[in-house]
C-alpha cells in the first residue's frame, strides 16, 4: 500500500482558514496550491485556491506566504493583485460551464479563491478509463466548453492552462472548466513566470514577449482533442518547428472520426498564432458548417446534391441511346459480363476507400485565421474542366452551361491559375481576398457547394453571370 502523498508546502490539514476547515490537497499548480475543504456555515465541500507561486514565494514555519526575497517582493505583490481581481472578475461569471467562484478573501499574506466542488471526474481520469470516446460525445463535452470559455474571452481573460486534468466531467456527464488560477487579463502588460504544460501550452507561451489572445487557449483545447482522438499526449509546441507529427497522427485518426473534425483540430494546432482560428466564435462556426452540412446532406435528395456539386459551365448533354430493348434470351446472355463488372468496381471502391483512410491530411489546405468563414477548411482538388466547343454568338454561348468561348475560358483558367497560389486546384478565402479583393465581399454566393472554396468551375459560373449582367445565387439556404 503506498504512502500518502506529503504536500510540504501546504497548509496543515485540519486546520481551520475562515470558516472553511482544510481536509485535502487536490492539486498542486505553478500558480499555487487548491484544497479541499469544508464549509462550517453552510455545511458543504468546496474547493479553495490559495495564490502560492512557486519562483517567487515560500511558506513560512506560522503558515503565511512571503516572498523568497527583497528582489522578488514587487512581482510577488503585483501577481498578488492580479490573483484578487481576477478571482473578482470570475466571480461575477453565473456559467453552467466555468467552475463558480464563490467568493474571495486575503489572510496569511496571500489570496483565495472559494470554488464550487464537484463530484465527478476529470478527463484525464475519464480518457485512462474509457479512451477513444465516440465523435458525437467529444462533440457534446466540446460545445458547451467552447460556450464557457468565449464567455471568459469576453470579460478579457485567458485560462493559459487549459489541459485534461482541469476539465471536470460531472457526475450527470456535463463538463465544467477548472482551475483559473492562471488567469490573467489579455491586456496585460507585465506578466509572472510561464506556467505551461508541454503539449498543451503553444509556442507564445514560452517567451515573456509572446503575445497571447484567445488563439493561445484555442490552441491548448485543440491540444486536449487531439489528446481525446489519437490517446496520445500532443508533442511540445517548440519541437514542433523542427519536425511536426501532428498531421500523421490525425491522420491515423481517420477510421473513427470525421476528417472535417480532425482538419478543425489541426487547424486549432497550428504553430504560428496569427494561423488558428482567432476567437472562439470561428472555431465554433467550423463545427455548426459541419453540423449544417451533415443536416442537409440527409435532407437532400441525391439529384440535388449532384446539381450543387456540378459546375453549371460543364454539364454536357448526354446523349439519348437509340438501342432497341433486348429480348429475354439476350438480356439473360449480357447479365454476366455485367455481374463481372460489378465485381471489378466493388474491388476498385474498396481499394480507393483504403486509400482514403490512410493518406495524411492535407496541409495546404488548411484555413486562413484571418478568414472567419467557418468552411474555410477545404478538402482535395478536383480536375479541371474539359474544354467546350465554340459557339458563333457570344452572348448566346456564355448563356448556355454546356458551351463556352475558347478565349473567355482561356482568360478565365489564367486568373484562377494566378490566384491559386498553392497549387491546389481551389481558391481559399485568403486566395480569394488577394487577387480579387471585391469577389471576396461575395464569397459565400460564390461558393455555392458549401466547401470553403472556390472551383474553377465556381469562378468560371461567376464570370458567365456578370457577362449577362446577373448576381451569384447561392445554392445554400
Amino acid at each position: 500500500m503506498s504512502e500518502p502523498t506529503v504536500y510540504r508546502n501546504a497548509l496543515e490539514l485540519n486546520s481551520t482558514l475562515a470558516e472553511y476547515r482544510l481536509e485535502a490537497v487536490l492539486g498542486v499548480g505553478g500558480f499555487g496550491m487548491t484544497y479541499l475543504g469544508w464549509d462550517n456555515h453552510l455545511e458543504k465541500h468546496v474547493a479553495i485556491k490559495e495564490y502560492l507561486p512557486g519562483d517567487l514565494a515560500v511558506r513560512a514555519l506560522d503558515g503565511s506566504v512571503v516572498p523568497v526575497s527583497t528582489d522578488h517582493q514587487c512581482d510577488y505583490l503585483w501577481g498578488l493583485e492580479r490573483f484578487i481581481q481576477e478571482a473578482r472578475t470570475l466571480a461575477r461569471f453565473s456559467h453552467p460551464h466555468i467552475v463558480r467562484v464563490n467568493r474571495y478573501f486575503e489572510a496569511n499574506g496571500t489570496g483565495y479563491m472559494v470554488m464550487d466542488y464537484e463530484n465527478g471526474e476529470s478527463l484525464s481520469q475519464r480518457l485512462k478509463r474509457a479512451p477513444l470516446p465516440a465523435e458525437a460525445e467529444l462533440k457534446r463535452m466540446l460545445m458547451p466548453l467552447l460556450d464557457g470559455l468565449a464567455a471568459v474571452h469576453a470579460a478579457r481573460f485567458l485560462h493559459r492552462d487549459i489541459k485534461p486534468s482541469n476539465i471536470f466531467i460531472r457526475a450527470n456527464g456535463s463538463p465544467v472548466l477548472l482551475d483559473f488560477g492562471a488567469a490573467r487579463a489579455t491586456g496585460g502588460t507585465r506578466a509572472l513566470t510561464a506556467v505551461l504544460t508541454p503539449g498543451y501550452a503553444p509556442l507564445e507561451q514560452y517567451g515573456a514577449d509572446g503575445k497571447q489572445g484567445p488563439w493561445t487557449d484555442i490552441y491548448a483545447m485543440a491540444g486536449v482533442l487531439f489528446r481525446t482522438v489519437t490517446d496520445q499526449n500532443p508533442p511540445d509546441a517548440v519541437g514542433r518547428l523542427q519536425g511536426d507529427s501532428v498531421p500523421q497522427a490525425l491522420a491515423a485518426a481517420r477510421s473513427r472520426y470525421s476528417e472535417p473534425l480532425l482538419r478543425a483540430i489541426e487547424w486549432a494546432l497550428q504553430v504560428q498564432p496569427e494561423v488558428r482560428p482567432q476567437s472562439i466564435a470561428d472555431w465554433q462556426a467550423v463545427f455548426a458548417a459541419q453540423a449544417q452540412q451533415r443536416t442537409a446532406s440527409r435532407a437532400a435528395p441525391a439529384s440535388t446534391v449532384r446539381t450543387i456539386a456540378a459546375g453549371a459551365w460543364e454539364t454536357a448533354a448526354r446523349p439519348v441511346s437509340l438501342r432497341q430493348p433486348q429480348s429475354p434470351r439476350g438480356e439473360a446472355a449480357s447479365r454476366w459480363p455485367r455481374l463481372g463488372w460489378a465485381a471489378l468496381l466493388a474491388v476498385a471502391v474498396m481499394v480507393a476507400f483504403s486509400w482514403y483512410q490512410h493518406r495524411p491530411l492535407p496541409r495546404e489546405n488548411m484555413p486562413a485565421a484571418a478568414s472567419p468563414d467557418p468552411a474555410a477548411i477545404p478538402a482535395g482538388p478536383t480536375a479541371a474542366p474539359a474544354p467546350a466547343s465554340p459557339g458563333a454568338n457570344p452572348r448566346a454561348r456564355l448563356s448556355r452551361p454546356d458551351v463556352v468561348p475558347d478565349r473567355a475560358r482561356e482568360k478565365v483558367y489564367d486568373e484562377f491559375r494566378r490566384a491559386d497560389r498553392d497549387g491546389d486546384g481551389y481558391l481559399s478565402p485568403t486566395e480569394v481576398d488577394g487577387r480579387f479583393p471585391v469577389l471576396a465581399r461575395e464569397f459565400l454566393r460564390v461558393d455555392r457547394d458549401g466547401d470553403g472554396r472556390i472551383s474553377q468551375d465556381e469562378l468560371t459560373e461567376l464570370r458567365r453571370l456578370q457577362f449577362e449582367g446577373r448576381r451569384p445565387v447561392t445554392s445554400r439556404p
